[in-house]
């Protein structure tokens, strides 16, 4: 299941209500599909967590008959944790009440709680979260930084000093240098901030307990 293949893909036409791509995933080195923003919010996130070790899109067919009738449905995505398998279906709140998907979505979770798997349905997430986390995502990709920076940066005393000045740290580094490498290392959890605010020069950089 790690290793499958998006069941569909995404198909793009004139008037489209979805936004549909692609994301280069830092945890699967490859790209991972999407067919809406929240989707692509979603995958962002788990991008983000150091306790996923698997993205897979779109990942199966769940087919059976209820109410005398047969009933079908892709779950939007397979995270391998490590927890265990969660799968993972997006959808806005607002239409989590429709009685269509909650009926879709009551008999998914019971198909896949019965396999010893965590189902989640994943909304829209607190926006300072989001855009902290999309932010970061831009530095990602590890072999654009200074191998020699990040060390130094690992190994100074971080914890509890501000952004602002944990930038200027290293004296004799290029400071834009600096920076980047410390968005970097919160990315990959090496260093934590609070979140739930909007990142910036005061946000206090802790140390992973």
């Amino acid at each position: 299941m790690a290793s499958a293949r998006p069941w569909r893909t995404f198909r793009w036409r004139k008037g489209q209500k979805h936004y549909s791509g692609t994301y280069w995933s830092a945890t699967m080195r490859d790209h991972v599909i999407y067919e809406s923003r929240l989707e692509l919010a979603r995958l962002l996130f788990a991008d983000f967590n150091p306790s996923v070790h698997r993205i897979v899109a779109q990942p199966f067919l769940l087919k059976t008959v209820l109410d005398g009738k047969v009933r079908k449905h892709i779950p939007d995505y397979f995270l391998v944790t490590e927890q265990g398998p969660v799968v993972v279906d997006v959808k806005p709140l607002r239409r989590l009440s429709v009685p269509e998907v909650a009926f879709t979505f009551g008999w998914t979770r019971r198909a896949v709680e019965a396999k010893g798997w965590t189902y989640e349905v994943w909304s829209e997430p607190p926006t300072a979260e989001l855009e902290n986390i999309r932010f970061l995502a831009g530095y990602r990709r590890g072999w654009l930084f200074s191998s020699d920076i990040l060390d130094e940066l690992r190994n100074a005393e971080l914890d509890g000093v501000v952004l602002g000045e944990a930038i200027r740290c290293l004296p004799d580094r290029p400071e834009p240098q600096v920076r980047a490498a410390l968005y970097h290392l919160l990315w990959t959890g090496h260093l934590k901030v609070d979140f739930g605010h909007p990142l910036d020069t005061s946000s206090v950089l802790r140390r992973p307990a």
